[in-house]
């Protein structure tokens, strides 16, 4: 909780506790975490008995993560600095060509990206007017591999 409130400056908005998981009703004692981000939008977490870090090992860890907004370029800046002060390794900045991004893991292993717009206008539209043809494209070329 720490991690997410005080190093990514999160406010914990709601909690819940219980001994079983609503949707199954198995017995799994957890804690139901939910983090406000600034633009009012949230995220949330588990916090298990026995938990244990991500297997990585299934999938490769660049894949798999969580990507949040930042307001701008700045805020990515303060962000990288504030993970720094707290020794997080931090993979970045990458340039993606329309987003700015770094990559760090959280102390449960979630790897996470923090992401700021360098978009110009009408590039969202742009880029939104391209993608059907592009994973069509994907989709006939991953047949091959």
């Amino acid at each position: 909780m720490q991690f997410y409130r005080d190093v990514l400056g999160m406010k914990l908005a709601h909690v819940i506790t219980q001994d079983r998981v609503p949707s199954t009703q198995e017995f799994a004692p957890h804690c139901h975490l939910f983090f406000e981000m600034a633009d009012g939008s949230w995220v949330a977490f588990f916090d298990l008995v026995n938990e244990t870090t991500i297997d990585q090992e299934s999938n490769p860890d660049w894949a798999q993560h969580l990507a949040l907004e930042v307001e701008s370029v700045e805020a990515l800046d303060i962000a990288h600095k504030n993970l720094d002060a707290h020794n997080i390794e931090v993979l970045g900045p990458v340039d993606h060509g329309f987003i700015r991004s770094i990559y760090f893991y959280d102390p449960s292993g979630h790897r996470l990206e923090l992401t700021a717009r360098t978009t110009e206008p009408g590039d969202l539209e742009r880029f939104a007017a391209e993608a059907p043809a592009l994973v069509d494209a994907w989709t006939d070329r991953k047949a091959t591999l």
